[in-house]
C-alpha cells in the first residue's frame, strides 16, 4: 500500500451567535455533507495564505487569519486499498474583511449558510468539523462518501514534510534548543526541539516522541502557537540531488516540569547533533534557525 500525505486548511467564522459552514457539492468526497470551508493546500503556499483562499472561493467573503485553533490528523484508504492518504487539517479563526455570503459557482462546495448551534446539530456534518465546533460527533452513514478518484502520481523531485515543533521551557524560564547535524540544511544553527511526523501520527505525539529523542525530555503540551511556512525550492540533503521541499511546521508552547540534562537519544545518522537548555539571553548569541528565533522572540515580548 502506498502511503501519502497532504496537507488542508479550514476556517471557523462567527457571526451574532452563527457559524459558517458548507455543504459539498456532488463532486465533494461527501456529497450533501456540510463542513467547515476550507481546502487543500498546494505545494509552497502558506496554510493561512490557502485557508483565505479557498474561503473566499466557497463563500465570497474576504476573511483574516486571527489565530490557528487546532491541529489534527487522520487517515483514510482510497481506491481499492491502495493508498493510505494521511490529511493533516489546520483550522483557522478567521475574521470577515468584505464580501458578501453567497454559494460557490463551482468546485467542491455548492453551498454556504451562517447557522446556529441548534440548526447545525440537525445537518450531517463531517465528523472533524462536528469536534471543532463542539456539537455531538455522529459517524456518516454508509456510502456517503463518493468513491475517490486516483491521486496524481506523485512529483519524484517534490517532497512535503509536516513537521510539529515545541518551545520547550522549564521552570527556571531557560529554552531547550537543538542543533542541526552536518549534512542536513541549516547544519551548525540550533533549531527548536520536534521535526517531522511519522505517518498517521498526531502533531503533538510526534512532538513529544521528538522531544525524548532530541533532548531526552519528557513534556506537556499547553499552547498552540501558531504555523510556519517553509519553501526550498532546491533543498540539498541525505538524499543526494537537490529536491522541491515544502514545509508546514506547527509550534506548540512546552512546559518540562522536571529537566535533566539535554542528551541526544535518537540514533545516530539522525539529524540531531546536540541538545542544550539556555537562558534566552544565551540562545539569543546562538547561530538560531528563523523558527527558532522568532518563537524565543515570543518570550521577551
Amino acid at each position: 500500500m502506498e502511503l501519502r500525505r497532504v496537507v488542508a486548511v479550514y476556517g471557523v467564522l462567527w457571526r451574532e451567535g452563527r457559524f459558517l459552514l458548507v455543504r459539498e457539492a456532488a463532486a465533494g468526497e461527501f456529497p450533501g455533507v456540510w463542513r467547515l470551508p476550507g481546502g487543500g493546500v498546494a505545494h509552497a503556499e502558506h496554510p493561512e495564505h490557502a485557508v483565505v483562499r479557498t474561503v473566499a472561493r466557497q463563500t465570497g467573503l474576504a476573511v483574516t487569519v486571527t489565530r490557528l485553533r487546532a491541529v489534527t490528523a487522520d487517515v483514510t484508504i482510497q481506491g481499492d486499498d491502495e493508498v493510505a492518504l494521511h490529511t493533516d487539517r489546520l483550522a483557522f479563526e478567521l475574521s470577515v474583511r468584505d464580501g458578501t455570503l453567497r454559494d460557490a459557482p463551482d468546485g467542491p462546495t455548492d453551498q454556504a449558510r451562517w447557522v446556529t448551534p441548534a440548526e447545525a446539530s440537525r445537518l450531517s456534518l463531517t465528523p472533524f468539523s462536528a469536534e471543532l465546533l463542539g456539537l455531538p460527533v455522529t459517524p456518516l452513514p454508509a456510502g456517503a462518501r463518493r468513491p475517490a478518484e486516483p491521486l496524481p502520481p506523485a512529483d519524484p523531485d517534490r517532497r512535503l514534510r509536516f513537521g510539529a515543533y515545541g518551545l520547550v521551557t522549564d521552570p527556571a524560564g531557560r529554552v531547550l534548543l537543538t542543533q542541526i547535524a552536518d549534512g542536513y540544511p541549516g547544519a551548525g544553527r540550533w533549531h527548536l526541539p520536534g521535526g517531522g511526523t511519522d505517518h498517521g501520527e498526531q502533531p503533538t505525539t510526534g512532538l513529544l516522541r521528538e522531544l525524548v529523542e532530541e533532548g531526552g525530555q519528557l513534556g506537556r503540551v499547553v499552547e498552540l502557537l501558531g504555523v510556519d511556512n517553509l519553501h526550498n525550492p532546491a533543498a540539498l540533503g541525505p538524499e543526494g540531488r537537490p529536491l522541491d521541499w515544502h514545509g508546514v511546521r506547527v509550534i506548540y508552547r512546552v512546559l518540562v516540569d522536571v529537566p535533566t540534562d539535554a542528551v541526544v537519544t535518537e540514533s545516530s545518522g539522525g539529524s540531531t547533533a546536540k541538545a542544550g537548555w539556555f537562558t534566552p539571553a544565551e540562545a539569543a548569541d546562538l547561530p538560531l534557525t528563523g523558527i527558532a528565533a522568532s518563537a524565543i522572540g515570543q518570550l521577551t515580548r
